[in-house]
């Protein structure tokens, strides 16, 4: 088969123009950037919401991913093909991963997202657009540090690094301010990736151009000496964060593979954010589609969980339907007797037939479609098909599914056939939004911080109790008393286990989740605890993706992935 740049690279394109006018955009609302991409007018939303709204989420993956986003755009592409105006939704990837070693996140085979390359790259600016207004806040604390401090800042407070979208290990912890007297004080600081940014976070959360300033306005850099929050309103920032975000809060319109339309907007970190694309996005297609379909980061109990208590209470959006992605060698490697590393050949054990391994590892399975389904709509189960699958393993696959409670568990084929590969999927999703069933949050704004956050641990991740270190406890109580304790949560955890234990792996139970940290996003407007070690910028790999990344006697991309 050929490769995902070489399929996307022969693909035929239609004018941006009738991509937006399938979906019934008016010509003023299109903003062109070249022939196949285009910027969409906030005014562009029409009315009320017409469309289905189905979440694709997946079990717990390994580092390999499991086909979520190529899952989504088939998806989007096999409702396209039977009649519907169907729109996919996805998030922006950062340049980081795809130069280090995950590659891009067009999707993959005939289920892509166009033109591929700058899909993966610069896009229309959008994340250096987040860059640079979270770049000058950063600039404007310690020009307020260096002409007085006159707000009495405390300096050891302040959590408000840089940011670039490129990952350097080398940046994660750096001095400024060095130098002579004029160049500032200095001061301890460090970069992350700009994807985890709040101002990230903040755009993707925003619906209006008002209130995307009133959350830039609300972002807590740090404390004073006496405790109290010193926010970006505070050092007067806000407002021209605010102007170099005019253009990046408009979602940007692609198309697939097949020429059904793309919304591709915001790309916050799935593990201490969100990790869903942007509300405005939403918005923009709920009005004019009959199926929206969108994606949520990692698995059910990070990314879906996080749509759900975060997203849908920003929207007032909830969901239809969640089809849940897995694979047979994720299964596998859910049973304990495999270990997957990315850049890394995989063990041969993964492509024999072997049902019981399969079977050992349907725990995280069984556990993903308790987390899937407790919100109340139906949860479609979709099997990833790779060439390497038995059918004795997929007979596994489903009987264990339909016994868990899913409402179908289909084969799906997009990566090699396309929206043709999906029909059995798409059928699947719209009998199961025709369900009937009330939605339900898991946990009610009005309780504790400590309360939520002991409801996620036991009811998502399968713990039975949480330890709170003395710091976490001060930092609730603190949060608590300054008013934001009717905050949802956005756990950061780790996406490789259920648990906060990358190593814990299948359906852990029975242990104590552990909170060593509790930080505040006031701007996007969630409290996130930290369990575990979270790096906010990554590293390169050995060798890093970008070794491979080139152009041709011709001028054209090759290596990327």
């Amino acid at each position: 088969m050929r490769s995902d740049l070489d399929i996307a690279q022969a693909a035929t394109l239609h004018p941006i123009g009738q991509i937006a006018s399938h979906l019934g955009i008016e010509e003023q609302y299109i903003e062109p950037y070249g022939r196949h991409m285009a910027k969409i007018d906030t005014a562009a939303i029409h009315g009320p919401r017409t469309a289905r709204y189905v979440v694709v989420t997946a079990i717990t993956p390994t580092p390999l991913g499991e086909g979520k986003t190529t899952t989504t755009i088939g998806l989007g592409q096999a409702l396209a093909k039977r009649g519907h105006r169907a729109v996919v939704a996805i998030r922006q990837p950062s340049m980081g991963p795809t130069f280090g070693i995950k590659g891009g996140a067009a999707g993959g085979g005939y289920s892509q997202v166009v033109p591929m390359e700058q899909f993966n790259l610069h896009l229309t600016g959008d994340i250096h657009a987040i860059g640079a207004a979270h770049n000058l806040l950063a600039a404007m604390i310690d020009n307020h540090l260096h002409h007085g401090n006159k707000l009495d800042i405390d300096p050891y407070s302040i959590r408000w690094p840089r940011v670039l979208d490129i990952s350097d290990r080398a940046l994660r912890n750096v001095v400024v301010g060095l130098g002579a007297k004029g160049d500032g004080p200095p001061r301890q600081v460090g970069f992350d990736i700009t994807v985890a940014s709040e101002v990230m976070a903040v755009l993707s959360l925003a619906s209006d151009i008002h209130d995307l300033r009133a959350r830039l306005g609300r972002m807590v850099i740090g404390q004073r000496k006496d405790g109290t929050p010193v926010t970006a309103e505070d050092l007067k920032a806000a407002g021209a964060m605010t102007v170099l975000l005019r253009e990046a809060l408009k979602p940007n319109l692609l198309q697939t593979l097949e020429n059904s339309p793309a919304l591709v907007h915001c790309g916050p970190f799935a593990n201490i954010a969100h990790g869903n694309s942007s509300v405005m996005a939403d918005r923009v297609a709920l009005s004019r589609a009959d199926y929206v379909v969108t994606e949520s980061g990692f698995g059910a109990d990070i990314g879906f969980e996080k749509f759900v208590h975060i997203k849908s209470r920003v929207s007032g959006v909830t969901p239809d339907a969640v089809v849940l992605v897995c694979t047979i060698r994720a299964l596998k490697a859910h049973s304990g007797r495999y270990k997957i590393v990315a850049g890394k050949p995989l063990d041969p054990g993964l492509l024999v037939a072997n049902a019981d391994d399969v079977l050992a590892g349907c725990s995280n399975l069984r556990a993903q479609i308790a987390n899937a389904a407790i919100y109340g709509r139906p949860v479609v189960v979709a099997l990833n098909r790779f060439p390497s699958d038995h059918a004795e393993e997929i007979a596994v696959v489903k009987e264990i599914a339909q016994a868990a409670g899913a409402f179908a568990t289909v084969e799906s084929n997009v990566f090699a056939a396309g929206g043709d590969g999906g029909q059995e999927l798409a059928a699947a999703v719209e009998q199961a939004c025709g369900q009937p069933g009330a939605f339900r949050y898991l946990y009610d704004l009005a309780w504790s911080l400590e309360k939520k956050i002991e409801t996620l641990a036991t009811t998502i991740y399968g713990a039975s109790s949480v330890e709170y270190s003395s710091e976490a406890r001060k930092q609730l109580e603190k949060y608590t008393q300054l008013g934001y304790g009717n905050l949802p949560i956005c756990m950061a955890k780790t996406q490789y286990s259920l648990s906060h234990d990358a190593s814990k792996i299948g359906a852990p139970k029975d242990y104590a989740f552990p909170i060593r940290e509790v930080r505040l996003a006031a701007g996007a407007g969630f409290i996130y605890p930290l369990a575990g070690d979270m790096r906010t910028m990554p590293g390169l790999p050995t060798h890093p993706g970008a070794e491979r990344i080139d152009i041709d006697a011709q001028g054209n991309t090759v290596g990327l992935s």
